[in-house]
Parts: structure tokens; sequence; C-alpha cells
């Protein structure tokens, strides 16, 4: 698997030794992590795909063509968002909704974490300075992770999956019905609940149905992981989760009067804004403050990328269990894992012919890469529709030009800087090249920005001391440099997409 995480085992000397990439990977992301080391390491990349009868091959050669990344699809269309958080009406909508609350849980909360421990004053001035409904949620996430009663044994994680379940099929489902009865008529007199919305129904959970134990062994392993708590073996047994799990004191649920439910198909947020908003992100700026203190210095969170492949990792089986429990609510018809993998996965079955069509084409290619002599005009991306049938040729797009003064570069081009520089030298190295740099990062988090008076404290250290030190980068004994992301503009306040910078220290 390919990504950050096995970074340890596809090294820089994994990528320096090799003279051509061939994809043949499963979705985007991977894809274009591929395209970012190739980028990085000046390596041809040979991309391929299939879909049904359909198959696509693309060239991409260090400064002759545009990367993989630099063009994308237009995104595929997708189910309104109030649909799929409160009125779905197929199990599309479920698994979909369970994909989200997966990321939103398991992925993107536990990332917040992270940012939030490791530059506490930047993240926090970023939430103020947003100041609306979305920073207001990131931080009630975050809060929701760190607060004193956060998991700290398996039992804590039991205890949140039970209150999770409560919240996600009984007490949602309690305050839609409140805020819409069965009954409820629209602005123009047409009943609310007209097809295609169905009318649902609060579950009542119970230890003995074995779809309500399996959400809470799947969530409770999966919360368990983002915290670092050891699994017991008793997690898999469900005569001893049931004990547990019936032990959970669960809070009388009271719907609120003034919710405000989403029913806009064409809203692209289910948080509304208020006036009230920058209220509430200072008292949820306060109350992480205070959590920070009680936390170890050296906490972090896992958070955990959705893997659909491995039937060991309970991903699939915590999606599944949403998914269906949701259908279960509005009495629509449920799906096995392994069907709700094919969905949630937007898997298509492969066809052999497809396959056969791009591998040749790729090869075709290959000999050219390897001859190392073609031009630009000598390669051919390629598309083919064999349902239509349909095939279609063309010449690799050459790289987006940038320029600035007498200087030009393209997506290829990397600027190198040697001599262990402070950030001040790095600083004045780019107003040299008529640059005025006002922010630096380092991987997420950010060395320096012009608009926080403190990091002018940082100007007189090292680059890559900083990149220790404020990013917590661990740099390996092979590596003698350090790579940043450096926003520029020019003096008439433009700004300039400059190439990455490699900083050397030694």
């Amino acid at each position: 698997r390919f990504g950050t995480v096995t970074e340890n085992v596809f090294d820089d000397n994994f990528w320096e030794n090799l003279n051509v990439v061939i994809n043949a990977l499963d979705n985007v992301n991977a894809r274009l992590y591929v395209d970012q080391r190739c980028l990085y390491f000046q390596k041809p990349l040979l991309e391929s795909g299939t879909l049904g009868p359909k198959c696509n091959t693309q060239v991409v050669i260090p400064h002759l063509t545009e990367n993989y990344g630099a063009s994308r699809d237009p995104p595929e269309k997708q189910a309104p968002m109030c649909t799929v958080h409160s009125f779905p009406h197929n199990i599309d909508h479920c698994l979909t909704w369970a994909r989200s609350e997966f990321e939103g849980l398991l992925e993107k909360a536990p990332a917040e974490v992270n940012a939030f421990l490791s530059s506490p004053d930047e993240y926090i001035s970023a939430m103020r300075n947003a100041g609306d409904a979305q920073a207001r949620d990131t931080l009630e996430r975050v809060l929701e992770c760190l607060e004193t009663e956060r998991c700290k044994t398996f039992e804590d994680c039991v205890t949140w999956a039970r209150l999770k379940f409560e919240d996600y099929f009984a007490n949602r489902v309690k305050q839609l019905t409140y805020t819409f009865p069965e009954d409820v008529s629209t602005s123009t007199g047409a009943p609310f609940w007209s097809a295609p919305k169905r009318f649902p129904h609060p579950l009542q959970f119970s230890s003995s149905d074995p779809s309500h134990l399996h959400f809470i062994m799947a969530a409770s392993i999966l919360r368990a992981e983002t915290f670092g708590i050891p699994i017991p073996d008793w997690s898999t047994n469900p005569k001893k989760l049931a004990e547990v799990v019936d032990k959970v004191v669960v809070p009388e649920f009271q719907p609120k009067k003034d919710a405000k439910i989403v029913t806009d198909d064409k809203a692209t947020s289910l948080s509304s804004s208020s006036v009230d908003d920058a209220a509430v992100i200072d008292e949820l700026i306060s109350k992480l403050k205070h959590c920070r203190k009680t936390l170890p210095p050296d906490f972090r969170m896992k958070p955990i990328q959705f893997e659909k492949d491995d039937d060991t990792n309970y991903h699939m089986d915590f999606i599944a269990a949403l998914a269906n429990m949701r259908a279960r609510n509005y009495s629509i018809p449920e799906v096995d894992k392994l069907k709700a993998k094919f969905i949630a996965g937007r898997i298509i079955p492969a066809i052999a012919t497809s396959t056969a069509l791009a591998t040749g084409l790729v090869c075709l290619e290959l000999y050219k890469v390897l001859d190392g002599s073609h031009k630009r005009e000598d390669y051919r991306n390629t598309f083919a529709n064999l349902a239509l049938p349909l095939f279609s040729m063309a010449e690799p797009v050459p790289p987006k030009v940038f320029k600035h003064h007498d200087m030009s570069w393209t997506v290829w081009d990397r600027w190198v800087l040697k001599g262990n520089p402070t950030l001040r030298e790095l600083l004045q190295w780019l107003e040299d090249k008529g640059l005025n740099a006002y922010s630096v990062s380092c991987g997420s988090s950010l060395l320096y920005n012009s608009m926080f008076p403190r990091h002018k404290e940082r100007m007189d250290k090292k680059v890559a001391d900083l990149a220790r030190e404020v990013a917590k980068v661990e740099i390996p004994p092979y590596r003698r440099h350090v790579d940043v992301v450096v926003a520029c503009e020019d003096d008439e306040g433009n700004d300039i997409d400059i190439p990455l910078i490699s900083v050397y220290f030694r």
C-alpha cells in the first residue's frame, strides 16, 4: 500500500533507483500520491485505469508533459446533502452517509486534534479568523476527543459507541420527527413526508440484537485504535461485550424546539451560520485550552484512513453496520457486508478485454520511455470505450509554464537552497528574486506567517530546526534537506506559485 504511512519502506532510495513507474491502482488518492512522488523524484509515470468497458492511459514524462494531477475528471453527481443526512430513501444514501461519518469521526477529527496540539496558537488563530459554522463544528469535534471524559480504556470506547448508537439511530430521528411530524405539510399544503421521503422511526437498542452489537464492536475497536488503546480479546466476544454495554447509562433525550434541520436540496452545508458563532468559538477555544493542560505533552491521536480491502480492520464492518442501522430507521432494505463494500468502495466489476487493451497500450508507450530519445509529439494518451466502440488518441499536454521577471519554471522544477539557512535568510533569498514570502509551511504545519507577530521570533532560527521543533518532522539520517512550501506575492500583491524549495542543512 502506497502512502505516507509506508514511506519507511518505499523510501528515497527506492524511488531514486526506479527508471519508470507503471501504475495499477484502484483509487484516485493513491494515484495522486504516486504522481507527487514521480514529480519529486523526476520519474516517468505510465498511468492507466479501467471502468467496466472503458479504459484510459496517460503518459507522464518529466519536463515534457503535464503530470497526472494537473487535470481532473468532473466530480460525480452526488445526492443532495439534506437527502443523505436527513431524508435517505435508498441504501446508497445510507452508505454515503456512513462513509462521511467514518471520515469525520476516525480520520478528520483525530487529524484536527493533532493539528491543534502541534501548533495551538496558529490553529486557534485560524479558527477565529474563519469564524463560521464550519469552524464551530470542527472545534466541537476536537473538543469531543479531548474532554476529560475522553477514552482512556476500552470500556470507555464501548460507552462512547453505545452513546453514538443512541445519538445516530434514536435521538436524531426523534428530533427530526419532532420538528417535522408525520402529518406536517409544506408551505404549499402538500404533505411534507411524501415520496421519495420516508418517515423514520427511532431504534430501541438491544444487546441481544446481533446487528446492534456488531455496530458497538466495530465502533469501539476503531475508537480505541484512534486513541492507541489496547484492544482486549473479549472485544469480539458477544456475551462479554453485551455485559459491558448493558452497564452504560444513557441520558434521556429531550427534543429541541428551535432545532434547525436543512431541507434545501441545493444546500452545500448542514451547518447554519449564526451571529453567535464567534462567541461559541471563543467558548470552545477556552475549553480546548483547559483540556490541553490536562493531556500528556506527547499525546497524539491516530487518524484512520478508510481501507475497504482489509477484512480484518473493521472499516467495512463499521460502515456496513452504520448504513444498515440507518436503513432500518427509514425502512430501507439492508445489505450484507460484501454488497456494502461494492457500493461504498464504488467497485465496478472489471472486464478482462478492457484490462488487456490498457495493458497493451501502456506497453507500447513503455518502449518509447525506455528508449529515451522521443519527443512529446511521439507519445500518446488514449481513451477507449469498448461498448460504443470508441477509440481516441492524443498527444500529451505540455506542463504549464510559470514566469516571473526573467525566470520561468513548471511543476517539474524544484528550487534548492544550501548552507543550512535561517528563516530570515530564506526570505531574503526569495526577496532577491523579486518575491515577497508571507507564509512558509512544512508538511501540515506553519513555520512562518507574516500575520502572526510571534512568528518573527523564529526569524533567526535554522529552517531545518523549525521543521523539527514546530512541524515535528523526523528527518531520516540519510536525508540532508527538508522541503518547504512557500506562498509568495510580487511587488504588486499578486500571488505567485513557486516550486517546492529543498532547504539543505548539511
